[in-house]
């Protein structure tokens, strides 16, 4: 009887993406709380709850009268400093004059140096006591400190705020680009870190609940070094665009990241291994005809294949159909079997003729 015909596939080495299914939270990029930073009575809101905001864009209006009193009483201190700091100095320049010649004493030659001296700090006081009360005028119209969506108000108008404490007025989410955190265990992110040493930086795509896929590729930026001792998990971080504002903070979605890449790794279709008491093994044509068994190692899923990395080696024969009639020690016929995902052998372009 001629030898059995069986399917093979030749084995090469290969570069696989190292993929893991997670779950993860949306957060938003930035988030800052507009408070009153100044005591008052809130007098109108200036935007529109829910709304897109700019950074410095005014939302809210306090009173400022008090703050504009405050203002004026600095600013007529600064005038009455400034008027003794010009009669200081022209008694001091009568006594610059004068001492030369002895008609004054030296004391009070002094005493005219110290009063400009003194004067000319209470300007500069009075300079400062000014500029204090400029900024407490300006914290009378309350601006957002980030560009983002404005949540809901926190106060109405009438509400008396910042007495002792800055009052929480509402809430700037920046939601371009957005935060996802997940987490992963010791474990899992020991082996990641192995098999993806040298590999492409990070990917994170994002499914939504209804089951598709989310357009943005999101990219991992920070990765903790503190594990959690109540999951045993470590904090990872990813950013994504949301530039249309689909992804909402707080939402948790569906993740497939990619966390690397393995190098040097064979991908064996599953229907080609078999398993007994032993473990899994796969069978191969060798150069002589003959059917090998070669125990394997299976490290993990890709798809239909398993990726593999001891146990095989590159050009192996790998026999994926007819096993039935393949029996280890005894010859076969190896028939080449296109892979899935690649064009018939029919289409491959003919040799040339030499």
């Amino acid at each position: 009887m001629p030898p059995p015909e069986v399917g093979v596939v030749v084995l090469q080495p290969t570069t696989v993406a190292i993929n893991k299914d997670l779950v993860g939270r949306l957060a938003a990029f930035r988030s800052a709380d507009v408070r009153a930073r100044v005591p008052g009575v809130v007098q109108r809101r200036l935007y529109e709850e829910g709304s897109e905001v700019r950074k410095g864009q005014a939302l809210f209006q306090i009173d400022a009268a008090p703050m504009q009193a405050v203002r004026a009483q600095a600013a007529a201190a600064l005038a009455q400093a400034q008027a003794n700091a010009a009669n200081s100095r022209a008694a001091a320049a009568r006594a610059r004059s004068l001492i030369d010649a002895k008609f004054i004493s030296r004391a009070d030659y002094d005493n005219a140096l110290a009063a400009e001296r003194t004067a000319a700090a209470s300007v500069q006081a009075a300079q400062a006591s000014l500029q204090a009360a400029d900024i407490n005028l300006g914290y009378a119209t309350v601006r957002a400190p980030i560009s983002g969506r404005a949540g809901k108000q926190q106060v109405t108008e009438g509400a008396l705020v910042g007495q002792g404490e800055a009052t929480l007025l509402t809430t700037v989410d920046q939601a371009d680009p957005m935060y996802i955190d997940f987490s992963m265990s010791v474990s899992e992110l020991a082996q990641v870190r192995q098999m993806g040493q040298g590999g492409a930086q990070t990917q994170v795509e994002v499914v939504l609940s209804d089951g598709t896929p989310y357009a943005g590729i999101g990219q991992l930026d920070f990765s903790g070094n503190v594990v959690d001792p109540a999951t045993g998990a470590v904090q990872l971080r990813a950013r994504i665009p949301n530039p249309d504002g689909i992804l909402l903070p707080g939402s948790f979605v569906t993740l497939k990241a990619v966390l690397g890449q393995e190098r040097n790794a064979f991908l064996v279709p599953q229907d080609a291994v078999q398993r007994d008491a032993t473990g899994p093994y796969a069978l191969v044509v060798g150069k002589d005809g003959m059917v090998v068994r070669k125990d394997i190692t299976t490290d993990r899923s890709e798809g239909t294949n398993w990726v593999v990395h001891d146990g095989v080696s590159a050009g192996d024969q790998l026999i994926v159909s007819g096993l039935q009639r393949a029996i280890p020690g005894k010859p076969a016929k190896a028939a080449p079997v296109t892979p899935v995902g690649t064009a018939p052998a029919s289409e491959a372009p003919a040799p040339a003729k030499g």
